[in-house]
C-alpha cells in the first residue's frame, strides 16, 4: 500500500485540490441531482430558484459581479443577468465531479436586450462559454467562482473592437 507522510493514501484522502482529508457532506449522486436543478433554473430564466441552490452565507466571485456574498446578494446578480439576456438559452458542454467539488462547463447565447452592468442594451446577440468551479456542502452551493472572457462579450455587445488577426 502506498505511503503518504507515513499516511496510507485512501480514496477519503485524495481530493484533488482539496483543502481537508474528510469524507465530502455531499455525495456524488446529491450534486449531480442539484446541477440538474441549476439547469432547469437556467432555462426556466428563475434567479429565485438559481439563488436557492447557493448556501446563505454563499459566495460567487465572477469577472462581471466581483465577489458577492450572501443568497440575496447572488439573486441580483443573476436577475441583472436574466434581463439583460431575456432570451439567453443555455447548454450543458461537461461535468466532472469531484468530491464535494465540480466543473460545469455552459454554452450561453442570447441578445443584450437589456442594460448589463451600465451598458445600455445593443440589441447585439452574444455567445458564451463559461466555466463555473462549485464546492458543495450540506446539499447547498457555498462557492462559486465563474471563469469566462469577459473582454470577448465586451467585443460581442459592441463596447471593444478587436483587431483582426492577420
Amino acid at each position: 500500500m502506498d505511503q503518504v507522510n507515513r499516511g496510507t493514501v485512501t480514496e477519503d484522502s485524495c481530493h484533488l485540490g482539496s483543502r481537508r482529508n474528510t469524507m465530502p457532506r455531499v455525495t456524488r449522486d446529491e450534486i449531480h441531482a442539484l446541477l440538474a436543478k441549476r439547469m432547469a433554473a437556467w432555462r426556466s430564466r428563475d434567479a429565485a430558484a438559481l439563488a436557492a441552490l447557493h448556501a446563505h452565507n454563499g459566495v460567487v466571485a465572477s469577472p462581471t459581479g466581483g465577489v458577492l456574498e450572501g443568497r440575496e446578494e447572488i439573486q441580483r446578480i443573476y436577475r441583472v443577468f436574466l434581463a439583460a439576456f431575456p432570451d439567453l438559452t443555455t447548454r450543458e458542454d461537461a461535468e466532472l465531479i469531484d468530491g464535494d467539488r465540480a466543473v460545469l462547463i455552459q454554452r450561453f447565447s442570447g441578445t443584450h436586450a437589456g442594460e448589463f452592468f451600465g451598458l445600455p442594451a445593443t440589441g447585439r446577440h452574444v455567445e458564451l462559454t463559461l466555466a463555473f468551479l462549485l464546492t458543495f456542502r450540506d446539499g447547498l452551493i457555498t462557492e462559486e467562482r465563474r471563469i469566462y472572457d469577459f473582454t470577448g462579450l465586451l467585443v460581442q455587445v459592441g463596447v471593444l473592437k478587436a483587431k483582426p488577426y492577420v
